[in-house]
């Protein structure tokens, strides 16, 4: 029979519950509440739901921002912050952007029975990436170089693209 682990018989202690700390989107990300691109996020109603968002900030070399499926709260890499590329950054500030309101609506960020480069709420969250890109001058190529994440292969990636309208260059021949 296995013995109950205690912590306590090493005497050691860890908390099972660690309230997370928040701060305001509104003291770190300046401006985005009079991006057009944000405006038709959130509509009229824009510069309110930035102000109360909240954001959390984590520490990875890993992590790049995503949005809370627990209660709608940013986060974000500071390892990404220091380290990415300004414009790389700003666009994935409107695409998670896109996700808080995603949650707001109701709607699961993580749905079920989909792949990443098919689920519904990030082909969503890119359109308006694309959009805004297109509006800052990218071309389909630094768009596409955009797309590309390490979490997802050539093929996922090549899906996301078709799935966005975009057309990927033809895959290189092995060698």
């Amino acid at each position: 029979m296995t013995r109950r682990f205690s912590p306590k018989a090493l005497g050691v202690s860890f908390p099972r519950n660690v309230k997370l700390r928040y701060h305001r989107f509104t003291d770190y990300f300046k401006g985005f509440e009079n991006v057009e691109a944000v405006l038709g996020i959130f509509g009229p109603r824009t510069a309110q739901i930035l102000r109360a968002m909240k954001v959390e900030f984590f520490s990875s070399p890993w992590g790049y921002m995503g949005v809370s499926d627990e209660d709608g709260h940013l986060l974000v890499s500071t390892h990404y912050l220091r380290t990415g590329k300004p414009r790389d950054i700003y666009l994935d500030v409107v695409h998670e952007l896109v996700h808080v309101r995603q949650f707001r609506d109701g709607r699961r960020l993580f749905p079920e029975g989909f792949e990443y480069s098919n689920a519904p709420t990030e082909v969503e969250a890119y359109k308006v990436c694309i959009a805004e890109g297109r509006r800052l001058g990218m071309t389909d190529r630094e768009i596409l170089e955009y797309l590309k994440v390490p979490w997802m292969e050539d093929k996922d990636w090549r899906r996301l693209a078709r799935n966005l309208g975009l057309r990927p260059p033809k895959p290189r021949g092995k060698r």
